[in-house]
C-alpha cells in the first residue's frame, strides 16, 4: 500500500460519483490509519446495498439496519477509484458501477472533531447554569 499516514482514527472528506446520481455516502468518513492500510467506513443513504467491490475484494455491510455501512480498504488517496455495489432498491439485485475519490488535503485526526462539541456542551450548559441563576434571583 505505502500510504503515509500515522496510525490512528481520521476524518477524510470522500465523493461518490457514477450511477444514476441519486445515491450518495456520508462526507467526511471516518478512516483508520494502520500500517499505511487506510480502511474507511462508507455509509450510504439507502439501506439497499448488499455488497461492494473495491478493487477486485468484496465486502459485505458490518451492519444490520438502517443504511448500508461497509469498512473498506482505501487503496489511493487523491484519485478516482472505482467501485461496484449491489443494490436490491429495484425490482432485481443491479451492480451499478461507481467511483470513490478521498481528498487527502481534508485529512484531520478523529480526535480534533471533539474540542468544538465539548466545548459548545460546556458553553450551553454555562449559559443555562447562568440562566437558572438569574431567574431564581428574580423570583426572590
Amino acid at each position: 500500500m505505502g500510504i503515509t499516514a500515522e496510525n490512528g482514527t481520521y476524518t477524510i472528506e470522500v465523493t461518490l460519483s457514477g450511477g444514476s446520481g441519486k445515491a450518495s455516502v456520508e462526507s467526511p468518513a471516518k478512516i483508520q490509519a494502520e500500517d499505511g492500510v487506510l480502511r474507511a467506513e462508507i455509509v450510504w443513504s439507502s439501506p439497499y446495498y448488499g455488497y461492494m467491490e473495491v478493487d477486485s475484494v468484496g465486502y459485505d455491510p458490518v451492519n444490520e439496519t438502517g443504511n448500508s455501512i461497509f469498512e473498506i480498504e482505501v487503496p489511493a488517496l487523491d484519485t478516482d477509484i472505482p467501485v461496484l455495489a449491489e443494490t436490491v432498491a429495484m425490482s432485481e439485485p443491479h451492480e451499478i458501477a461507481y467511483t470513490l475519490y478521498f481528498d487527502s488535503a481534508t485529512m484531520k485526526p478523529a480526535d480534533t472533531l471533539l474540542v468544538p462539541g465539548i466545548c459548545l456542551t460546556a458553553s450551553v450548559l454555562a449559559a443555562g447554569a447562568v440562566l437558572a441563576w438569574i431567574l431564581k434571583r428574580k423570583k426572590r
